[in-house]
């Protein structure tokens, strides 16, 4: 997920230009690792495809890279020019503001129904599903095969064998035993993580009625464990975790130089062309395996341009088996329905057995409150602030509780 290609391509159709003919726009977030397999390449295709039968409709594609896409949409709809369609990481705020169509005004019934429900579920804003899931991953623990033979241990089960066994990479010299990426571009996935691997009960962020709980004593614990066991006795590696991103966690993985991480599929691609030879088991947990976060990215449909119809023609054809196999294979990423998450685990072939790990654990995995409107600027809080959690002097108490009252301010100001 990384690499802007900045551009704004518009693809030419098969159908006639007359004035009952249909354009969509869709801004679309970039997957790939550089232009040559950038999502563009994907988006080009598929158009290609659709257009040939479809000569009323053209399909004009933007993509952009992560870091970039979600404020390009913002700034798009701030402007009063929605696309028809975005593809980005946070859907609840536009429809708490009354600019997308729910899902059911778009989808067949078919195409609706094929959603993984917990995906569905996910997407739902006051009990009604705007946000329909285009890319889905889960986490899990890798490590490094050939610097656990050479410290002669095994991959952890528990927080007290992940402790251990980064004492001995350590004591082999590994230069990251445990690399924790608590950095600014992806803090709050690993943050999520841990607060799962620690949770008795509740979601991590939130406690099981969905109120966050980002200060409950069980996450404290978490984070009093993680800074006085691993950071504190050196056990994450040279770069502070509040510094570390996840980007340069996976790279330093692939040059060999991490004994164990929280990794997605994409990581898997890293290692594999730099040689590596890793392992993946279930992410441990305080005393046995911990339940696995999920995440998902979003499409919505925006109603300024009408286009319901289009819309929805168009998405049934993104969502068919074939297409949503083929962009899953091309990027590393998990089926976001049933009937090619069903093909996926019945296929023999390598690119897809390779990513059984994650797709065992999506059914029972744990996503971000992305249902709350709140949740892009507690997200945004935890980027900037949990590093400090772990940091020597750092007081995870303290900073737990002040992204706890961030969260409940911005709960409350959206409920007002």
């Amino acid at each position: 997920m990384v690499s802007a290609l900045g551009m704004t391509v518009v693809l030419g159709g098969c159908g006639s230009t007359d004035s009952s003919d249909v354009t969509l726009r869709l801004v679309a977030a970039d997957y790939g690792a550089s232009a040559a397999d950038g999502s563009q390449k994907y988006w080009d295709a598929l158009v290609k495809d659709y257009e040939s039968a479809h000569p009323g409709v053209k399909v004009e594609v933007s993509v952009y890279s992560w870091n970039d896409v979600d404020r390009k949409v913002r700034e798009m709809v701030d402007d009063g020019h929605a696309p028809d369609l975005a593809q980005i990481g946070a859907y609840a705020d536009y429809a708490a503001a009354g600019k997308l169509y729910p899902a059911s005004d778009v989808l067949s019934i078919r195409t609706q129904a094929d959603l993984i429900s917990q995906l569905s579920d996910a997407g739902q804003w006051e009990h009604t599903q705007y946000g329909i899931p285009f890319a889905a991953s889960t986490r899990v623990l890798f490590y490094n095969k050939t610097l656990f033979a050479e410290a002669g241990i095994k991959p952890p089960t528990t927080w007290d064998e992940l402790a251990a066994d980064a004492a001995a990479l350590r004591a082999k010299g590994v230069k990251y035993p445990y690399a924790l990426p608590l950095g600014p571009e992806e803090a709050q996935a690993e943050t999520m993580q841990w607060l799962l691997s620690g949770a008795r009960s509740g979601n991590g962020y939130t406690d099981d009625v969905g109120t966050y709980s980002i200060d409950s004593e069980q996450n404290v614990v978490t984070f009093d464990w993680l800074k006085d066991e691993l950071v504190g006795k050196d056990l994450t590696g040279p770069v502070a975790p509040g510094k570390l991103n996840r980007a340069d966690a996976f790279a330093a993985f692939a040059d060999g130089e991490v004994g164990m991480l929280n990794g997605h599929p994409t990581l898997i691609r890293q290692a594999t062309a730099k040689g590596v030879k890793f392992g993946m088991v279930p992410m441990p947990g305080r005393t046995g395996k911990a339940a696995s976060m999920g995440v998902a990215d979003w499409m919505m449909a925006f109603r300024q341009n009408g286009h319901a119809a289009q819309i929805g023609d168009f998405l049934d054809f993104v969502y068919s088996e074939k297409n949503v196999l083929s962009f899953s294979r091309e990027y590393g990423l998990l089926p976001v329905t049933s009937s090619a998450s069903t093909a996926m685990s019945a296929s023999g072939a390598a690119k897809d057995k390779v990513l059984r790990p994650f797709l065992d654990q999506l059914p029972t995995s744990q996503l971000y409150p992305v249902g709350k409107t709140s949740w892009a600027a507690v997200s945004a809080a935890v980027k900037k602030d949990i590093g400090r959690a772990v940091a020597p002097g750092g007081s995870p108490v303290g900073v737990l509780t002040r992204l706890q009252a961030t969260a409940t301010a911005a709960d409350s100001r959206d409920a007002g």
